[in-house]
């Protein structure tokens, strides 16, 4: 995995204002956190920052005054209208640690024509070394039968990352499609319904 390079200043000032002030200046205040450290507060650039996020697991090298740091994004606060971010919690990381993440996981292929994929997890747990994360891992589903379920255990990751989920856990299954009885059972329902209202007003008139 690459690393994103992002400039990171010191932060003094602390509070909603001042959280503020930071955001309309197109940054982003942020806490560095980790290894038995007292937290640092910084504050990034909002663009860059918007950018690397875009990257699950992004490894970020922060460099600045007095800051020289890989860090993982934990935390992302969010706007829940807007959708901006307002805040980021990064966890501080050394090259050759193992680190527990969540990476995608990817269906590729399509089940047997007379089943639907029902894909219950869209991201597993795994540990990786920190700078070796693997963006997502795939599972071939092609032609997979109805019932078929693909646990946790299952699945084959990529070289390096091993399961930190429960290995029993459902993935994903595959289940059949409707049928259209149903629905022509309740359209018949209806309309004798419908006949047998019918010849009830026939009959009080």
């Amino acid at each position: 995995m690459s690393e994103v390079r992002i400039a990171a200043e010191p932060r003094t000032t602390f509070g909603k204002g001042a959280a503020r002030k930071i955001r309309r200046a197109d940054k982003i205040p942020a806490v560095l956190y980790g290894h038995g450290i007292d937290p640092k507060h910084l504050t990034l650039p909002g663009h860059e920052v918007l950018l690397a996020l875009r990257t699950p697991n992004v490894l970020i090298r922060l460099k600045g005054d007095g800051v020289d740091e890989l860090a993982l994004p934990k935390g992302v606060q969010r706007d829940p209208i807007k959708g901006f971010v307002e805040h980021v919690d990064l966890l501080l990381v050394k090259r050759g640690e193992k680190v527990t993440v969540e990476i995608p996981v990817v269906a590729v292929g399509d089940v047997n024509p007379e089943g639907l994929l029902d894909q219950q997890l869209m991201a597993i747990s795994v540990e990786a070394e920190a700078t070796q994360i693997p963006s997502g891992v795939e599972v071939d589903v092609d032609g997979l039968e109805v019932g078929t379920s693909v646990t946790a255990g299952d699945l084959s990751l990529p070289r390096g990352a091993t399961l930190a989920a429960d290995p029993e856990t459902v993935v994903l299954h595959v289940i059949a499609k409707p049928t259209e009885a149903p629905v022509e059972e309740e359209a018949a329902e209806g309309e004798a319904a419908e006949a047998a209202e019918g010849e009830t007003a026939e009959a009080a008139e």
